[in-house]
């Protein structure tokens, strides 16, 4: 089944104000209201501009991205203000409205920032969609403030979210909806409420069939009302196409007289002043564009935008927002499955821009761990491996299940005959920048072995001759006789070798202890240590 939208629009400047900075749009698939910010500089500037860069989106839709199509749209819009700004110093502090509907298919698109509401009637259900971005609304949703106490409070027209130069990404409230023939939706500036009940504009969407007719009850009774802001309302129907109704007729709707004689003075001037993209002839050329487009298709334009359609008075940022502008209102009818042949490459773009950037963040990452790693392999330490010393490669630390070392070389040295203080040392690991520096300290640590005791390799000397150092439970005497007595040389042991032909020295044969405390030759070294394996 295929969905449009009936509509009526209409602003008025109100019974106070000396200019309207309200603008809307409404056509077949889209329905857009925009505030400009009253008392800042340029709040008609700032509406117009967002709405007119968003009129481009009113045509079928067919596919799934529409609500991402138009928040990134109205992001785009923000973006413009801030450029405009920026080339015109005179107009900061200005902002914007938006409250948008966009038909899809058998969906709405909703888009909200601001005060501007959305109400919904449907099914017999009259209901407001939007919420108030608004420090009085804040402060009753905290359950601080009752809401009937927020017209008569002295911050009720404090705003805390809206396009516009002050934040480069403002938050949008965004909402996909279900449609059915017949409901109708109101979309209005904070004009319209404050001034008018909930309640009357019930009555009123409720109980007036025509859609014209019900837009001008509102305004008149808002004027009537006294209407000290400018009231901008747009109220749209959705129904079903049959392929027999009649076509709407073009109804571009020019300002009136009032609106008129109140804004030309003021638009002129801070619109033309932040042209940099040479010569008075640009807005008219840009104008005259935006014209040949609207007229080409179903819709009402009302309020700044309108205005500054006619005039030509169309706020100009930079040549490049002119360029993209002008080709959206000339190309958008070329489109290709994927959307309008202007906004292919800009989609493109955008749907691998974040992908991109966490590929981007995912490498870097990859590159510091595969250095930081690559740097852990060029150091060596000593530490315990088991009941030996052992030197590792990399450095004593784990990253997760990771560990940042591996055995190089285990020595034989035993860790338990090692000192205290060293076996401490070891538990931790002994740092070497170099496999030199942790063969030195294998060194040390052998040295150190054998100072605490350890005899030297193969057993004693053939040529030390007698210990000096008594074997526990030896009856030797502590030191030699400085004469033999001829009884000990009589019971000389007859085994003793007495040939000095050979050319050694005999070596008295020693005696066993009972503790057996004598070691057969190069047993030290298992115990004590030796070189690395």
């Amino acid at each position: 089944m295929a969905y449009f939208l009936r509509f009526a629009a209409r602003s008025d400047v109100g019974m106070v104000r000396a200019k309207n900075d309200d603008s809307a749009y409404v056509g077949r698939y889209l329905a857009v209201v925009a505030d400009g910010m009253g008392g800042h500089a340029g709040g008609n500037i700032a509406s117009a501009s967002t709405v007119l860069d968003l009129v481009h989106l009113d045509r079928s839709h067919q596919r799934g991205d529409a609500g991402t199509e138009l928040a990134d749209e109205i992001q785009t819009a923000n973006s413009l203000l801030s450029e405009l700004v920026s080339t015109n110093p005179q107009l900061a502090g200005m902002g914007t409205t938006v409250t948008a509907l966009l038909l899809n298919g058998d969906r709405l698109e909703l888009a909200h920032i601001g005060d501007s509401r959305a109400y919904r009637l449907k099914n017999g259900v009259f209901e407001q969609i939007t919420t108030d971005h608004t420090f009085v609304q804040r402060l009753i949703d905290e359950g601080r403030l009752r809401p009937e106490e927020a017209n008569v409070h002295p911050h009720k027209n404090v705003l805390m979210r809206v396009l516009g130069d002050v934040d480069a990404s403002p938050e949008l409230d965004l909402q996909t909806l279900e449609v059915e023939p017949g409901e109708r939706w109101l979309l209005c500036s904070d004009g319209l409420t404050a001034v008018l009940s909930d309640r009357m504009v019930e009555q009123i969407v409720r109980e007036t069939p025509n859609l014209d007719e019900c837009v001008n009850a509102l305004v008149e009774l808002t004027l009537a009302g006294g209407s000290p802001d400018n009231v901008t309302v747009a109220v749209v129907e959705v129904a079903l196409a049959t392929g027999d109704e009649p076509e709407p007729e073009l109804r571009p709707v020019l300002p009136s007289a009032r609106e008129a004689a109140g804004e030309r003075e003021v638009s002129a001037g801070p619109a033309g002043a932040a042209a940099d993209t040479g010569g008075p002839a640009e807005p008219a050329v840009r104008a005259d564009l935006i014209r040949e487009d609207l007229l080409s298709r179903p819709h009402l334009l009302v309020g700044a935008a309108a205005l500054a359609t006619e005039t030509g008075q169309i706020p100009i940022v930079t040549q490049r927002s002119t360029e993209r502008r002008a080709a959206l209102m000339l190309t958008h009818k070329a489109s290709t499955p994927e959307g309008p042949l202007d906004e292919v490459p800009t989609r493109r773009v955008r749907r691998w821009l974040g992908p991109a950037f966490v590929t981007l963040g995912v490498l870097i990452l990859l590159a510091v761990l595969g250095f930081g790693y690559t740097w852990t392999q060029t150091r060596f330490y000593v530490a315990a491996a088991g009941d030996r010393v052992a030197v590792y490669n990399g450095v004593p630390q784990t990253v997760g299940p990771i560990q940042l070392s591996h055995v190089y070389e285990r020595t034989t040295i035993p860790v338990s005959n090692l000192p205290e203080f060293r076996r401490s040392q070891l538990e931790g690991g002994l740092p070497a920048s170099d496999l030199r520096e942790a063969e030195r300290i294998i060194e040390d640590l052998r040295g150190e072995l054998r100072a605490v005791g350890c005899a030297p390799e193969g057993g004693p000397s053939a040529t030390d001759g007698p210990s000096a150092e008594p074997t526990p439970g030896s009856s030797a005497p502590a030191s030699p006789s400085p004469r033999p007595s001829p009884s000990a040389a009589r019971s000389a042991s007859p085994s003793a070798s007495p040939s000095a032909s050979a050319g050694a020295t005999a070596t008295p044969q020693a005696q066993p202890s009972p503790s057996g405390a004598s070691a057969a030759p190069g047993a030290v070294t298992a115990d004590c240590g030796g070189n690395l394996e």
